[in-house]
């Protein structure tokens, strides 16, 4: 009888085992009924109530949930692979982390004159969750020198699923002026951080996401190292919805200064519907072959390329990654030509603005203050030097969300209930009345209360 519980139907199931069990009981209580007592008519109506009864036992246990013990089917089913979004959907739900977590350095990899690879895997080797593509992972550094940890986002420039590692593509930051010390963060990753090294890092976020499932052809625009997770968003769609039309426009200074050209080639090849199209603003002899086109990416270049495909600018969405000048002529260019915004989607990526110790931030107030965390219920007092809100909440276990770190995307936008706030620079971004931009803003009056 339990082999019949092999069969997948219910209703079979039922039929076959109350058959057996009609068969078996009849079989049996007859022949004891045939050696006792042959003639007895009581006896015979035995028998009849016994296979009666047998067979609803039958039906009823034919009827139970299948087995989950581990029968040849199961085992099948577990080798099976399941299909991309399936498996990184699993491995969303089933992650737990929500903190930090250790990350061993696995692999360094130089791409670029100023873009190195860092290929990350848990000390714990337990599974890590995949990501959308376009998100980032937030890093704590113990950089020598410096008093407190220090905090920096680095998109995730990869995408594989089953997701068995991380991959962070970091530029080295130059000496933006020079009473300012070069990125720390970044020269401290080139410089420092090796194989073996050990990192602490919290779960893939950040807003700047591709949805892979859309059909309305996607333009990917880069300059620099704003080109890292745009390769993550052209690796996924080309794997999960490969009939998407797409184009990967990115602008670089030459050759040497030009990451992932070949990885995004190889993507192209596999890809007949991912149409690329680069410019060198300053090539070099050896260049050639390497680049489409000289000049720097602009609105006008889009436009261009898109009507050789006869798309118009209004039949297709926009990422834009790069710097704040190139992301800032790009979408002037694209109000003039009437590109619809809610088809932009951006993301900024600073030089060493950031570099500069949070201590030497101005402070109108030159005092401290109270800050109330309303939703956390965390009451704590900031001091100047202690950085913006957000670097603030960040030393103290909170975890507010954010992106760009420097009031653009509006990600960081939190309520203000009472106080005042002075941003430590202008915001790009206009927050909702009433909310302020944690990530470039330190409190001015004596106590701020902020629903975060």
């Amino acid at each position: 009888m339990v082999e019949t519980r092999k069969i997948n139907a219910s209703v079979t199931r039922s039929i076959t085992a109350a058959a057996a069990a009609l068969s078996i009981a009849t079989m049996v209580s007859g022949v004891i009924v045939g050696f006792v007592k042959p003639k007895d008519e009581a006896a015979h109506r035995f028998v009849l109530s016994t296979a009666l009864i047998s067979m609803g036992c039958g039906a009823a246990y034919g009827l139970l949930p299948r087995s989950k013990a581990p029968t040849a089917s199961a085992v099948s089913l577990s080798s099976v692979q399941s299909s991309p979004v399936q498996s990184s959907s699993l491995a969303s739900a089933n992650s737990s982390w929500t903190d930090w977590r250790n990350f061993v350095v696995v692999r360094k990899v130089k791409e670029s004159q100023d873009i190195t690879s860092f290929y990350l895997k848990p000390a714990d080797q337990a599974e890590i969750p995949n990501f959308q593509p376009g998100q980032f992972l937030t890093l704590k550094l113990e950089i020598p020198g410096q008093s407190k940890p220090t905090i920096r986002t680095y998109s995730l420039s990869d995408y594989a699923d089953p997701c068995e590692y991380y991959r962070l593509s970091i530029k080295r930051e130059p000496m933006a002026q020079p009473d300012l010390p070069p990125g720390l963060a970044s020269n401290f990753m080139h410089d420092q951080v090796q194989e073996g090294s050990v990192i602490q890092a919290k779960p893939p976020s950040g807003q700047f996401v591709l949805d892979v499932a859309k059909s309305l052809p996607a333009i990917f625009i880069s300059n620099g190292v704003g080109i890292t997770p745009l390769i993550s968003m052209a690796k996924a769609c080309s794997r999960l919805n490969p009939d998407r039309p797409l184009w990967f426009i990115h602008g670089a200074r030459d050759g040497s200064f030009h990451a992932f050209q070949d990885e995004v080639r190889e993507i192209a090849q596999q890809n007949p519907n991912l149409h690329l199209h680069f410019r060198y603003s300053r090539s070099r002899p050896d260049d050639q072959e390497r680049y489409h086109s000289m000049g720097y990416v602009d609105a006008k270049l889009i436009r261009e390329v898109l009507a050789l495909e006869g798309i118009g600018l209004d039949q297709a969405e926009y990422y834009l990654c790069g710097s704040p000048p190139f992301l800032q002529a790009l979408r002037d260019g694209f109000k003039t030509l009437r590109v619809p915004e809610e088809r932009v989607f951006f993301e900024v990526f600073g030089g060493a603005k950031g570099a500069s110790p949070a201590a030497e931030i101005p402070s109108s107030q030159g005092q401290g203050a109270e800050i109330v965390f309303a939703r956390s219920e965390v009451t704590l007092t900031w001091q100047p030097g202690d950085g913006t809100i957000l670097e603030f909440a960040e030393a103290h276990d909170l975890n507010p969300e954010y992106s760009c770190r420097q009031g653009i995307c509006l990600t960081c936008m939190c309520h203000l209930q009472s106080g005042e706030v002075e941003y430590v620079q202008p915001p790009v971004g206009t927050p909702k009345a009433g909310s302020v931009l944690i990530c470039i803003s330190q409190p001015k009056s004596n106590r701020v209360v902020l629903d975060l």
